[in-house]
């Protein structure tokens, strides 16, 4: 695997993980009993924890990212072992 595909996997496998965890822990202005200012939306964030939760996808993604990596490098599994839906054209 070159550096490029290895970037771009990591990329998408980054933001996949951080919308799995953006939802935790959020509490909009009516779950926490306040009342929100002029022009919010009642169903916004109180406090979003945007830093905390990019930090954690961050350790995530790095996790998931090196244990499919060490997977593909043993040879347990290959893109030969996965279905595909197509039969492969012979040129």
């Amino acid at each position: 695997m070159n550096i490029t595909l290895g970037v771009a996997i990591y990329f998408i496998l980054w933001w996949t993980v951080l919308f799995a965890v953006l939802p935790f822990g959020v509490r909009s202005h009516k779950e926490a009993g306040m009342t929100p200012g002029t022009g919010v939306d009642p169903g916004a964030p109180v406090l979003p924890q945007l830093v905390k939760k990019a930090i954690a996808t961050t350790i995530v993604s790095a996790i998931l990212f090196f244990a499919g990596y060490a997977i593909w490098k043993a040879g347990w599994i290959s893109l030969d072992d996965l279905p595909m839906p197509y039969k492969p054209v012979k040129l």
